[in-house]
């Protein structure tokens, strides 16, 4: 298991309004699969259908689930600046292939909506090995309350990560769940082990050495 991060070059905005959160949320879906993605265009014309604001983990299904993803997310969180993946590698070198198509597809749209050039996301993306199954339930915390923690509201309250769809309250196919109930078993104990935690996530600013520690 991966933690995937990344943010804004300059810490700018790299999600400005609904339908670029489901954009992104498409290319998470459609690029996650061995076969090449030749063009961008069937992603675009997906987006454009999505008129209605989506309140789900992402936009609806076009087609057929890919026979052979990249990976496996066991999680998300997107915020307006920065972005959060759990992932788990199912081919060699699908993480990298991933991440290329879907910063490398994303910054395109991004550019050509904003008529800017150059790079979108601040250098590669960044990668941490999950080592453990204590790191991995703090990891869950982290990236599921993403929103909470930094204090721009509660998890509950907003639609671009995968929380609603942890603890129940929206039934996405985004992510695989089964990882969360295999490392909390209940509802329950993810929330009690998030109320434990996140106090001290939030005291601490360099969330790495929290994690290693």
């Amino acid at each position: 298991m991966n933690h995937i991060y990344n943010r804004g070059v300059d810490k700018r905005e790299v999600f400005c309004d609904e339908k670029e959160f489901i954009r992104f949320l498409t290319g998470m879906r459609e690029f996650n699969t061995k076969e090449p993605i030749n063009s961008l265009y069937r992603l675009n014309q997906i987006c454009k259908k999505g008129t209605k604001p989506l309140r789900f983990a992402a936009a609806n299904r076009s087609g057929l689930a890919p026979s052979r993803p990249l990976v496996e997310i066991a999680s998300y969180a997107l915020i307006p600046n920065h972005y959060h993946f759990i992932l788990k590698q199912l081919i060699s070198g699908g993480i990298s292939e991933f991440m290329k198509r879907l910063s490398g597809g994303y910054t395109c749209f991004f550019n050509t909506k904003y008529n800017r050039s150059g790079s979108l996301f601040q250098g590669p993306f960044n990668a941490v090995s999950v080592q453990n199954s204590y790191y991995l339930q703090k990891l869950l915390i982290y990236v599921n309350y993403n929103y909470e923690i930094h204090n721009l509201g509660k998890a509950e309250n907003w639609p671009w990560s995968s929380y609603l769809d942890v603890v129940g309250k929206r039934n996405g196919s985004l992510c695989n769940l089964s990882i969360v109930k295999e490392e909390f078993g209940t509802v329950e104990e993810f929330k009690n082990l998030a109320v434990e935690i996140i106090p001290e996530i939030k005291l601490n600013k360099k969330l790495q050495k929290y994690l290693l520690e």
